[in-house]
């Protein structure tokens, strides 16, 4: 199967398993991502770690040979299948964590985008290329990309589509860590246990306060941080945390 889910140590993997070419998304990857999204979502999984097969490329982009000759309805439905599944992410109540080992371009990076976290190997190479074939991106790289690194850093990668290397990616918060291995999954497993396991309920509320308040002026972003917190206050992981924390002893969080 060109992508498959696998569990490993409390950890969910999808894997990009077409190396043959580079891991290029076609429409049925695209389809079997959201699935297996929706897969990891309902297992007994604490993150979700996503790496592509083959060690060149986590993924090479989107398979361009469809493109010519759809109409603009159907280009405008293949966009918004993309955006749609990789948006399934956000949904998740654990982190996502992409492990980039080789080259993430175009279609590659906006699956990366849209996890919660991304490492990248030294040599791995980051970028949106489609200026090159005359096209923007699709998959939700103009709108992640810019919130991500800020819109000047954002624009200057889309429309000249250079390559940015792993080092440079941190400096420009593009990733959150460049880490050496030949094991992803490993590297995704390391992080996710520097994060410290947080309790999902918690992890995803905060994550929400987070995404949502960027878009919204600083009232409305306070506004939705009380609603949250509030939220979060009545959920069985925080009665239990902070009886914990004042009982003095380690909490058993049950993920609600």
């Amino acid at each position: 199967m060109s992508v498959t889910l696998t569990y490993r140590d409390g950890a969910a993997v999808i894997t990009l398993n077409r190396p043959e070419a580079m891991n290029a998304l076609n429409a049925e990857m695209i389809h079997s991502i959201g699935a297996l999204i929706d897969e990891a979502g309902d297992s007994d999984a604490s993150v979700l770690i996503v790496v592509g097969a083959g060690g060149k490329a986590f993924c090479a982009g989107a398979d361009v040979t469809g493109i010519l000759g759809r109409d603009a309805d159907a280009q405008r439905a293949f966009a918004r299948l993309g955006q749609r599944t990789f948006a399934r992410l956000d949904a998740l109540r654990m982190p996502s964590i992409a492990v980039i080992s080789g080259v993430a371009f175009g279609g590659g990076l906006e699956l990366a985008l849209a996890c919660t976290f991304r490492v990248a190997t030294p040599a791995a190479r980051l970028a949106l290329p489609e200026i090159r074939l005359g096209l923007i991106p699709g998959y939700g790289g103009t709108q992640r990309l810019s919130r991500l690194i800020g819109p000047a850093r954002a624009l200057e990668m889309i429309t000249t589509g250079r390559a940015v290397r792993a080092e440079e990616a941190v400096r420009l918060g593009l990733v959150n860590a460049v880490a050496e291995g030949d094991d992803p999954v490993a590297l995704g497993s390391d992080f996710a246990s520097a994060l410290g396991n947080p309790p999902p309920a918690a992890f995803a509320l905060a994550r929400d306060a987070v995404l949502q308040g960027f878009d919204m002026a600083l009232a409305s972003g306070l506004e939705l941080e009380a609603e949250l917190f509030a939220a979060v206050t009545q959920t069985k992981d925080a009665t239990e945390g902070v009886g914990a924390f004042l009982g003095k002893r380690q909490p058993v969080f049950v993920g609600h």
